[in-house]
Parts: C-alpha cells; structure tokens; sequence
C-alpha cells in the first residue's frame, strides 16, 4: 500500500500513528480507490459496538462512513432507555477491518485489554435540515448532530450523537477508554421509538454479556483469545493528551 500523497487526507493517520506494523496484526487500513464509494449502493453502511476491557471499561461505538469507522467510547455503553444519556467520547478513525477484531491486546500495550464484539449490523442515515432535506451523513457528523437507524443483532431502532462539547486539546489517546477535561464529547441517546425500552434494562452489563461472534464472554476470551495483537506503546507518534483510543 503506497504513502498517501501529499494534500491527500488520510483519515486513518491517527490510527496509524499509535501503532508499528512490523510489531502488531492490527489491520493498517486499505485505503479506499479515488472516486469509489465506500459502500455499493445497494448495501447499507454497517456499525459495530465492541466492549474493551481495557484501564477503564467501555464500549466502541464504530459506524463505517466514507471508508472508515467513525467511532466514539462509550463508557456505560448504548442504551435502549430514551431517558439515558450516554457521555459517547470520539476516539481516532479506524480501518473498516477493525470490525472483526475480538481478542486480548496484551498488558502494557496501547490500550491493552480484552475486547469482544458485542454487536453488529446495518445502519440507516436519518439526518435531515430544518426543510426536512436528507442531510448527507458524513456533513450532519461535522455539524454536530447525526440521527440514524440501527438493525443490529441487539441494538434496534432510531439514536442520535450530538456533539455538546469541543475540543479545546490535541493529542493521542490514553488507551482505556476515559474521559477528560478539553476532549470533545458527544451524547448518544435512544429515540422514543417503537424499539426503545423504558424498563429499567436500557444499560448492559459488560461483565455478563456476550459476543454475537463466538458467544463468549469478555472472561473466556482472555482466557483463550482467538488473537492478540501487539501495539506500539514506546510513544511513537502518540501526543501527550487527548480522547482516548478505542
């Protein structure tokens, strides 16, 4: 795969950034051919939700736009329950093969812990302008405020991410899914839709849940994982403060 060229966006930097490829099995991201979509227009984008056991517990909310994966950790993870709230910190972009990944990243390394696919699926755009134009999805996200629809294995129905906070810091990530003072932050929230539950179980239970890959817990995953990957963690081109990898 050649260097991006000079001018081009790499929109995967961040993410490469973190990492040394001659040290991990991470996916360094195929980059998408000039003037191709980044999904068939007969499919849908797709989103994936993985649980990462790293420093802190969270969830990686990912949804695939314009040939990445957008994504935010989620510390209490999504919620069924409208009246939930969810504090959602945006994380660098990652290569759309990140969506297989279950596995245990190894103690000491950037964002060591284990992670399982908790869910998945497809996702449809719902953002609209104040005429009730469709609003393209990537443009609603950089304006602060995206509606869409999930038909995932566990998630189902209408949410929306809306930005509350920007970034006043650059940097990299701390690898364990925290917050902090002068990260972006966003809120992602359940619509009051048909899908949505007001019974007290909008919250999961990370410690109880399953991958709807293997079944298995985040438990029997460390224990035996089908992969571990090795990042950088020496500093190479990682910033002293910032969101926090997913």
């Amino acid at each position: 795969m050649g260097e991006p060229s000079q001018g081009d966006k790499d929109t995967l930097r961040a993410y490469r950034d973190k990492r040394r490829f001659d040290r991990t099995r991470e996916p360094q991201g195929r980059r998408p051919e000039p003037d191709s979509p980044s999904v068939p227009s007969d499919e849908r984008p797709r989103f994936v939700v993985q649980i990462h056991d790293a420093r802190t517990m969270h969830f990686d909310f990912r949804l695939e736009v314009d040939g990445v994966l957008k994504s935010w950790s989620v510390p209490k993870g999504p919620s069924t329950d409208p009246h939930d709230k969810r504090l959602a910190v945006p994380t660098e972009d990652h290569p759309l093969e990140y969506r297989e990944f279950e596995g245990v990243i190894p103690a000491g390394e950037y964002g060591g812990g284990t992670v399982i696919v908790w869910d998945h699926g497809t996702y449809r755009p719902m953002s609209h302008d104040r005429r009730k134009r469709p609003v393209p999805f990537a443009a609603s996200l950089e304006r602060g405020h995206a509606t869409f629809w999930l038909d995932g294995d566990k998630l189902h129905g209408g949410y929306a991410l809306t930005r509350f906070r920007d970034a006043d810091t650059d940097g990299g990530g701390d690898g364990g899914g925290g917050g902090g003072r002068g990260k972006a932050a966003w809120l992602l929230v359940k619509t009051a839709d048909g899908r949505a539950r007001e019974d007290g179980h909008g919250t999961p239970d990370p410690r109880r849940a399953r991958s709807v890959r293997s079944g298995r817990t985040l438990r029997q995953v460390a224990e035996h994982p089908e992969a571990t990957w090795h990042s950088d963690r020496s500093g190479r081109g990682q910033r002293a403060s910032g969101p926090p990898e997913g």
